[in-house]
């Protein structure tokens, strides 16, 4: 992308909130964003932080709630007509061949018959799938399907070419695989598309792709970082500027407080009185995967970074970030630069038995919002228990009707892993009995 190229797409002060004015729940802030021709951009975020309803409003599939979407300057009322979307999941009509799967977009548009076979034999033969023209979908691969997916989007010759997640339900080397053909249609130009648009959840992924990284951040999404990847393609996971890329993301999506060092070509300031929670969001972590990541890190001498640790557990950033947000809430870890460094509470927990850990984490968990809400108001009734409805009325105020569903399972999860309160078969809260009272903050009053 050059400076004085002009946007395919832009968005101006973007929103997505849903409700009435008096409990409105905002899910994107107000955003600005660009996408220009000739690059890869990527977008990376945690999981709630809205990146694919960022997708869904940038392509025209759902519109905004105020701001506004511009397609070479002009305003979106609907889906843009010069873009395609590949999606997780293949969504391939299990009926057709993989010739009249592809053809299917081109007939919806009206194309003769003779050009669009003529198109669809083109792109089929372009990924890899010449000589499969006559499958059917059951007899294909993931990788297979996937590549389908992608000659159905190409098909229609979309100048954005938009993709969520697409291969994140593939194996490792699948995705590997399927990556690379997409960069060498890419840089070859072999396709018919002037950018692209991909959410992810792969750090790894995003660095080896991109031209240009956006990152949000949640609770409500916004932009916190918007920089360019200025490496050539292909790009080695082990050179010193790969990493770098990496350990920033890792960082920034790590440090919600942090205000990232490099200062990035488009970087869009978080909106001005962007709603905030009355209720923190509880990480959705079980506790013994926090005390995994505790023990993790007693081994590696109390600190290591937080790619690392996800490269050795192979797992992806949505895996990993809120067991280390709950530590990290918990006070049992510390994260900086990109590093996980264990506290002495930490280390007291991972290194006690069941039931010390089980005092432990009391006392942790009752600094916690609303643990610590949920634990006072049930200890408050003379038979210490309420109906779940009172704590969701509490919270559906501040969050989705699903969000407010996983924060109460995950409270109800930690509630009774330290022994404060629990819910019954009709969704009652209540706190069991000989369950120690709120009280003293310190474990020895035990």
């Amino acid at each position: 992308m050059t400076p004085t190229a002009e946007p395919i797409i832009q968005a101006r002060a973007i929103e997505k909130f849903y409700g009435p004015p008096e409990a409105r729940i905002q899910v994107l802030a107000a955003t600005d964003l660009a996408v220009y021709p000739g690059e890869i951009l990527a977008l990376l975020g945690p999981s709630g932080s809205g990146k694919s309803t960022m997708l869904r409003m940038l392509s025209g599939l759902a519109p905004p709630s105020s701001g506004q979407v511009l397609w070479h300057g002009q305003p979106v009322a609907g889906p843009c007509e010069n873009v395609s979307i590949v999606f997780q999941s293949f969504a391939l009509f299990p009926w057709l061949t993989v010739l009249d799967n592809v053809e299917a977009p081109l007939k919806a548009r009206g194309v003769a018959r003779t050009e669009r076979m003529k198109r669809a034999l083109r792109i089929l033969d372009s990924v890899g799938l010449d000589g499969f023209e006559q499958a059917y979908p059951k007899e294909l691969s993931g990788g297979m399907k996937q590549r389908v997916g992608f000659a159905r989007a190409l098909v229609v010759e979309p100048e954005v070419l938009f993709m969520d997640e697409p291969f994140s339900a593939l194996d490792v080397l699948t995705a590997e695989n399927l990556r690379s053909e997409l960069l060498e249609l890419w840089d070859g130009k072999k396709m018919p598309t002037r950018a692209v648009f991909i959410v992810t959840h792969n750090i790894e992924e995003a660095v080896t792709l991109a031209d240009r990284v956006v990152v949000l951040g949640k609770n409500p999404g916004h932009v916190r970082t918007d920089f360019r990847v200025a490496m050539p393609r292909p790009r080695d996971h082990q050179d010193p500027p790969f990493l770098e890329a990496v350990n920033y993301i890792y960082r920034v999506l790590t440090q919600p407080d942090l205000v990232p060092t490099p200062q990035p070509e488009h970087e869009a300031a978080p909106a001005a009185g962007a709603a905030r929670a009355k209720y923190p969001m509880v990480p959705h972590a079980r506790p013994g995967g926090i005390a995994g990541l505790l023990e993790l890190l007693v081994d590696r001498e109390g600190r290591d970074g937080i790619h690392h640790l996800a490269d050795d557990l192979a797992f992806e950033i949505d895996d990993l970030l809120p067991i280390v947000e709950a530590a990290s809430l918990l006070g049992y870890i510390h994260v900086k630069e990109g590093d996980a460094e264990i506290t002495p509470e930490g280390k007291r927990f991972a290194e006690a038995g069941i039931l010390r850990r089980k005092e432990l984490f009391r006392v942790a968990a009752e600094r916690v919002p609303l643990i610590r809400q949920i634990n006072r108001a049930l200890a408050s009734k003379a038979d210490h228990s309420m109906p779940a409805d009172f704590f969701h009325d509490l919270l559906d105020e501040h969050f989705s009707e699903e969000e407010t569903e996983r924060q109460l399972e995950t409270a109800v999860n930690w509630g009774r892993y330290a022994e404060l309160f629990d819910r019954d078969s009709s969704g009652r809260f209540f706190i069991p009995e000989e369950t120690p009272q709120p009280a003293g903050d310190e474990v020895g009053s035990h």
